[in-house]
């Protein structure tokens, strides 16, 4: 069971019992009688779970980097705050989209649910968006053609691994940010696995070219040579979405990372 569906199970049972208080219990207690605790309890945590329940499904909702695929820009035990709403309001639990407010757009760093398994959720950048082609040869990425532009700014120590990377910054869609790419590494990655939709896709020694179907996006992690993402895994649906990324709200290890991210 998913923390969403836990706490929407939560919401219910409690407000079914709040209800049935008002209605019914309280009515048949003595004016002077003190609620049994089997009330007392669901009627207290009622609120406190309506207002967490309504924040996580509707505005914003927490959560925590567990890999280092988005190095440099999220580290491993950065906690994030995710927009819920940037990409249209969706129904708790289910996921499906009820009001479109706006969409995926090249460079945004996004949530979503993994399409092999949507109980897990996972962060990358988007690179592709509907009707894109995306084309990796010789860790160069070009978009509908256009080479998408690049400017070395050096080495950069990745503390996990203590090993260095060559350090770029990138511009996809007037996005600047930061990404990593290994020397040594191959330019892509061992396997890909078989996906939906991967007609759309031609592979090489060198790398890759895809044409995004409609309703789908493309996902790169920052730190290139060590994510797993839409090259192996395939395109992300838009029923997936979960929301935009955009702000660092703590690190217990490193407090100077606390509000940066964008």
């Amino acid at each position: 069971m998913t923390f969403a569906l836990a706490l929407f199970v939560l919401l219910v049972l409690t407000g079914a019992m709040t209800l049935a208080d008002r209605f019914y219990f309280a009515r048949r207690r003595a004016k002077d009688a003190a609620e049994p605790w089997w009330i007392e309890y669901p009627k207290s945590f009622f609120p406190v779970i309506l207002i967490v329940f309504v924040l996580r499904s509707f505005l914003v909702e927490p959560f925590k980097i567990p890999t280092g695929s988005m190095i440099p820009t999220l580290l491993v035990g950065d906690y994030i705050l995710v927009n819920k709403f940037a990409y249209g309001i969706r129904l708790p639990v289910i996921n499906k989209k009820i009001l479109d407010i706006g969409e995926p757009k090249r460079g945004d760093v996004m949530v979503f649910r993994y399409p092999e398994d949507p109980s897990l959720d996972y962060i990358k950048r988007v690179i592709g968006t509907p009707g894109d082609t995306i084309a990796y040869a010789d860790k160069r990425l070009t978009i509908n053609g256009e080479p998408v532009p690049v400017t070395p700014v050096g080495d950069y120590l990745n503390r996990e691994r203590m090993t260095y990377s060559r350090e770029y910054v990138e511009r996809l869609n007037k996005v600047e940010h930061k990404i990593l790419l290994e020397d040594d590494a191959p330019p892509m990655p061992p396997f890909v696995r078989a996906f939906p939709l991967s007609e759309n896709c031609s592979y090489n020694s060198a790398g890759f070219t895809c044409k995004v179907p409609p309703g789908h996006y493309f996902m790169m992690g920052d730190n290139r040579d060590n994510s797993l993402d839409s090259r192996v895994w395939g395109f992300v649906p838009d029923e997936n979405i979960v929301g935009k990324a955009f702000f660092i709200w703590w690190n217990f290890g490193d407090f100077a990372r606390i509000g940066g991210f964008k």
